[in-house]
């Protein structure tokens, strides 16, 4: 799969790799690349930059572990980062319902809009 296509996504892959666990950055790379079904194989250049970005957004926490006798950072979700998961699965299915709606030629229902 072309890096340009993750773009504006990979946090929320991220994200949702760690939902629930805490897993070293080498394990995020092979949970997203199984996930996936060997479609997404992130360079370590990609991920570790990201997680580091989501770190000082306060949506993930990490700490220095032994992983196999080897010091190792894991990352674990905050509650901000759960809170942000739950956004991005939202917005991703807003997103695709209206990209589907157009490749498939068929209406989708207009989403209300919270009025201020």
């Amino acid at each position: 799969m072309k890096a340009d296509a993750l773009r504006g996504h990979l946090d929320a892959l991220l994200l949702a790799t760690l939902d629930g666990r805490q897993l070293h950055g080498y394990a995020i790379i092979e949970a997203l690349q199984h996930r996936s079904g060997g479609a997404l194989d992130l360079p370590t250049g990609t991920v570790y930059p990201a997680l580091r970005r989501l770190e000082r957004a306060g949506y993930v926490h990490s700490v220095w572990s032994t992983v196999g006798g080897r010091q190792r950072r894991t990352y674990r979700l905050t509650q901000s980062g759960t809170e942000a998961l739950h956004d991005e699965r939202r917005a991703w299915r807003e997103f695709t319902s209206a990209i589907e709606g157009v490749l498939e030629n068929r209406s989708v229902p207009v989403q209300p809009t919270a009025q201020a």
